[in-house]
């Protein structure tokens, strides 16, 4: 018998709208400033100014690395980065993946667990992303914390897996999907070189996922006392 009391959606854990709405309330709010309906003239660079003074600036971070000068305005970027997108279009994706894996793996992690996951791997990401040499244009975007999210849901899947005998390199299925699609759409329409924070992000949630999921480290040691 269907529950005339129960939500149309499924509720999704408060941690997941903690990182999804500071990304919501700024895109309406540059949206709307761009169109001129919210903050007069100056709004319509918002948008810009944000990612000038929170976005990750690989040039400006070896500078000041170089220099020792790791002052806290620098240091917050990789904490502010995640939630400024170019355009609508770059935070809806950013936002539904968020939604979608957030609820997922705040179903089964704790919820600090799920925030060390998303910041953990936005900073890596930022960190080796900025380091190279090479790479100069700037980092913003949830992109990389997002990819930490599906780390710990491969992570989960693997061992799910684990434990139907299956084999465990299924669960890297959609990590594998997605890294292709974003090298083909590179190739067909230029892009630069996002995919290390990205992949970064992947690999820093899944690692951290042995640590902070619950029974992750036991786990992982019964694992080895198996081998």
């Amino acid at each position: 018998m269907q529950d005339r009391n129960a939500p149309p959606l499924n509720p999704l854990p408060p941690v997941v709208w903690l990182l999804a709405l500071p990304m919501i309330v700024l895109e309406v709010a540059f949206s709307l400033g761009a169109a001129g309906v919210v903050g007069g003239p100056q709004a319509i660079g918002w948008r810009n100014a944000a990612i000038e003074q929170f976005g990750v600036w690989p040039d400006y971070w070896r500078e000041q690395y170089a220099l020792g000068a790791l002052d806290f305005e620098l240091l917050a970027r990789f904490i502010a980065y995640p939630f400024l997108h170019i355009s609508l279009s770059q935070a809806l994706f950013a936002i539904v993946i968020v939604l979608a894996l957030g609820k997922f793996v705040g179903e089964i992690f704790r919820w600090w667990a799920v925030l060390v996951v998303f910041f953990a791997s936005a900073i890596a990401g930022g960190l080796v992303y900025a380091s190279i040499p090479a790479i100069r244009p700037p980092l913003f975007g949830a992109y990389p914390g997002d990819y930490g999210l599906i780390g710990a849901f491969t992570f989960l899947l693997w061992v799910k897996l684990a434990g139907t005998g299956t084999s465990q390199f299924r669960a890297f299925s959609m990590i594998g999907f997605l890294m292709v699609v974003q090298l083909l759409f590179g190739l067909l329409f230029g892009g630069g070189y996002e995919w290390v924070a990205d992949f970064v992000g992947f690999a820093t949630g899944f690692v951290l996922s042995f640590v902070v999921s619950p029974g992750g480290w036991r786990h992982m040691v019964e694992r080895i006392r198996q081998r």
